[in-house]
């Protein structure tokens, strides 16, 4: 059965979702209203997350994935100990109200739970996803700049 999957990060890059998930396709363009992008984890390795934070918002690509892709989405995201799965609203570019499931990372595990700064091959793959998607790199500027506040 297929179902909508939400991605803001490393899964907005087109070349590697082809590659982790050979049948997934683009259902569509979208934002999250209410959150925004962070970067958690250790220094100089951190990954993205979402958090609910009013006023603000993130773009998104929304994919329909298969039963076979989730299993590789949910190995990929260390599902369920670095992240949970929720299902959100997703406004899509059409004005088209969706329900899609989305990768939040858990506070479970404390080296993800710190603010701080991504390696600079993830911050690559991010930044090309959000270009070729269309997306305005300011989004991930923000997110650094919140997320290493505290590194200067």
């Amino acid at each position: 059965m297929k179902r909508l999957y939400v991605a803001y990060g490393s899964n907005l890059n087109l070349e590697q979702m082809s590659y982790r998930c050979p049948t997934a396709k683009v259902y569509g363009k979208g934002m999250l209203y209410g959150y925004r992008l962070l970067f958690k984890g250790v220094p100089g390795n951190a990954y993205l997350t979402i958090e609910p934070y009013k006023g603000k918002r993130v773009p998104v690509l929304v994919w329909e994935i298969g039963p076979k892709d989730e299993i590789a989405l949910d190995r990929y995201e260390g599902y369920p100990s670095f992240y949970y799965k929720e299902d959100i609203p997703v406004e899509l570019e059409t004005g088209e109200i969706v329900t899609a499931m989305v990768y939040i990372m858990t506070n479970k595990i404390k080296d993800r739970i710190h603010l701080n700064s991504p390696s600079q091959s993830y911050l690559r793959t991010v930044k090309e996803g959000y270009r070729s998607a269309g997306f305005d790199l300011g989004f991930i500027d923000e997110a650094i700049e919140i997320s290493t506040k505290r590194e200067k």
